[in-house]
């Protein structure tokens, strides 16, 4: 059998006018030894497209490359930039260690609190991840607009009742009900102690009076903001104790984005750094400022010698005491213990006094020595 090829497909929908001839070169035709090699060629797979295989956007590239591909939700738009979110982050890190160190020292017990997520979602979202009954509470801010919320997993609500009631929280059993007045108090004073840690860690960025407004068991029963409406939610890690198998619970901080929209312009890197430095430099004017006021004590040594424990046995009144320092030499100025100065003797006014010469250089093995005379 005898095959006859081209070496272009040809355009099924070309239709040729009247009276023309539609024709091929030789240059365009295939001969029978062409047409047999690709014949061989198809058979074998040794056939080769010089055109790149087309890209299909999927989740895994035609080459079993893994492609990282985030979903995109139009419904739920990213409001709050990545610098932001982690500017948030480090924030809150800080408030974490402040809140553990206030509870460790109010429990007298070691707690650790740590940041275990930060991301953003609806608040509808955020309810529906909570349990119920839990200890929801809210919170005010002012002087920015709207509430936050603070939701601590029974987990560590109970352990931290027990411990306060003075239990060891050893085979404690985690009950599913609402807290009772006497909890609620309880537990109030822990939550004082986070405000105050929460203030402290958001004044780099505006100075904020957290305070508890009303502590609820179901989070369904409040609304702070729309369903819809895109939060920050700050997941902590609470583990109360340092043995292994102590309790480990979550503690959950949901900030509505229309809260904080006012001082999203702080959250920037940027002027993150830029008012940490200023901080700094407030902090250090403060200190020097303190230390203007403050008062040390100046001492005057006019000689030292060394003497035996016997003679200092046979010491009497009107004895006389030789020392190596020449009577024309000045005296040394310690101020809090430090040599500092060189000063002659002098009176004025009645009373002794000192006029600084010179700024001593003493080595460290000179500021002590067995007995002084003053």
């Amino acid at each position: 059998m005898r095959f006859i090829g081209v070496g272009r497909r040809p355009n099924l929908d070309f239709q040729p006018a009247a009276g023309e001839v539609q024709a091929m070169s030789d240059a365009e035709m295939l001969d029978q030894n062409e047409v047999d090699v690709l014949l061989d060629a198809v058979e074998s797979g040794d056939l080769k497209d010089d055109q790149p295989p087309a890209r299909i956007f999927s989740r895994f590239r035609r080459d079993h490359e893994k492609v990282e591909i985030r979903v995109y939700d139009f419904k739920r738009p990213e409001r709050i930039g990545k610098g932001q979110m982690r500017t948030l982050r480090t924030l809150h890190e800080a408030f974490a260690r402040g809140f553990g160190a206030q509870m460790s020292g109010f429990l007298r017990s070691i707690v650790e609190v740590r940041v275990a997520s930060a991301e953003q979602m609806t608040y509808a979202e955020f309810i529906g991840s909570l349990p119920n009954p839990t200890c929801f509470t809210l919170l005010d801010c002012p002087p920015l607009g709207g509430q936050i919320c603070m939701e601590v997993s029974p987990l560590v609500v109970f352990p931290l009742v027990e411990r306060l009631l003075g239990g060891t929280n050893q085979n404690l059993l985690i009950p599913q009900r609402p807290l009772t007045g006497i909890e609620t108090r309880l537990m109030r004073r822990v939550l004082d102690l986070g405000m105050n840690a929460l203030t402290e860690a958001w004044s780099g960025v505006r100075q904020i009076d957290f305070g508890v407004a009303a502590m609820e068991s179901n989070p369904q029963l409040v609304e702070i903001v729309p369903p819809n409406e895109v939060v920050v939610m700050i997941g902590f890690e609470i583990r109360l104790g340092s043995r292994v198998g102590d309790g480990v619970g979550t503690m959950s901080l949901c900030i509505p984005y229309n809260v904080i929209e006012p001082v999203m312009d702080d959250l920037s890197t940027e002027n993150w750094f830029v008012a940490g430095n200023g901080r700094i430099r407030e902090a250090e004017d403060a200190i020097v400022s303190k230390l203007h006021d403050s008062t040390v004590q100046i001492e005057a040594t006019l000689a030292e010698t060394s003497i035996t424990l016997s003679d200092l046995g046979r010491l009497e009144v009107g004895d006389l005491l030789t020392t190596d320092r020449r009577a024309d030499q000045p005296v040394q100025v310690s101020v809090a213990g430090r040599p500092k100065f060189e000063a002659t003797l002098g009176q004025h006014r009645g009373m002794r006094a000192l006029r600084i010469v010179d700024a001593t250089k003493v080595r460290k093995s000179q500021i002590s020595t067995p007995y002084r005379a003053s």
